[in-house]
């Protein structure tokens, strides 16, 4: 199990094992699992000597981002960027905190990349208390995602710009990837949202008046984002529809030159097949010009017939 802990206090920050820190008392403590949900239970439920609905909270395999106020503490879960060497098909990855006054737990079972800049304020004494410390997990995962769903926006307008009847498979595919990425974003930063704003409306003491600014401030990124998300998945589906008019358009011409070919050729099929028969009576059978007359009829029908489809416009 990867685990650490931090001890803030007096503006220092000092890294120590996670069993020491629970002996530990004053200034902010500080303790990070990042495991499998088995060996997290077992060291919540043995050493941290939590109750077992917190420690079903901060295990738990599915997880929606909210916020529980539990006696004088808060549960906050909360969906993030994972590390992009982490092999999973879902791009989003949950932190679970338990914050009390002056402690604070936090559980990951995959790499999250905020994770990084939250240790870098602890070190630097930045954040020194639970609400700076939720804060900085809050401030941080909104910061990732928002160029995140900007690039989105891009691709999308590229997409847009791009609208080619010979490129459609290709540009389905980067309108489907936006689409389904938009989607998966967007099923988490609206209950994020709303998890934020519950925590910053908290009686809790331990809260401060300038965590409850950031903690809105992030729940206001939180939906502007999911408000943008929400503009792409429509776009990309009106995106998708027009990809699709134009394949259907292009077949449609397609299916027309092979008709109009058809209509061309359909007599003189007939005539040389006329010609062609093992009968007797065929006229001009047995004269030195009737192949080259005969071609000559074919080609003078072959322009009548074209001149007169491009005079109805079926070309266009």
């Amino acid at each position: 199990m990867s685990h650490f802990a931090y001890h803030v206090i007096g503006g220092k920050a000092e890294r120590l094992p996670a069993e020491r820190a629970l002996q530990t008392s004053g200034g902010l403590i500080w303790i990070h699992l990042a495991t499998n949900n088995a060996e997290a239970q077992k060291w919540l439920a043995e050493e941290a000597g939590l109750d077992d609905y917190l420690v079903d909270a901060l295990t738990a395999t599915e997880t929606r981002p909210r916020c529980d106020a539990l006696g004088d503490g808060a549960f906050l879960n909360l969906r993030g960027r994972i590390a992009e060497d982490d092999e999973d098909d879902d791009a989003l990855g949950s932190v679970r905190i338990w914050a009390t006054a002056g402690r604070v737990i936090s559980v990951t079972r995959r790499r999250l990349t905020a994770l990084e800049q939250v240790i870098g304020a602890v070190e630097s004494a930045a954040a020194d208390d639970p609400g700076d410390l939720i804060t900085e997990f809050a401030t941080a995962i909104t910061e990732e995602l928002d160029p995140d769903v900007a690039d989105l926006g891009d691709d999308l307008d590229d997409c847009e710009a791009d609208l080619d009847a010979d490129r459609v498979f290709q540009l389905r595919r980067k309108v489907t990837r936006v689409r389904v990425i938009a989607i998966q974003y967007r099923r988490f930063l609206t209950p994020q949202r709303a998890a934020l704003e519950k925590l910053a409306a908290l009686p809790c003491d331990w809260l401060e008046d300038d965590d409850r600014l950031h903690l809105a401030s992030a729940a206001d990124r939180a939906a502007r984002m999911a408000e943008e998300l929400e503009a792409i998945r429509e776009r990309a589906a009106l995106t998708h529809e027009a990809l699709t008019d134009l394949r259907s358009e292009q077949i449609d011409q397609r299916s027309l030159v092979i008709a109009v070919v058809a209509m061309v050729f359909l007599p003189l099929t007939f005539i040389t097949g006329l010609l062609g028969m093992n009968v007797k009576g065929i006229p001009y059978a047995d004269q030195p010009w009737a192949f080259d007359g005969v071609m000559g009829v074919c080609a003078v029908l072959a322009a009548a017939i074209t001149i007169y489809f491009m005079q109805r416009h079926w070309f266009r």
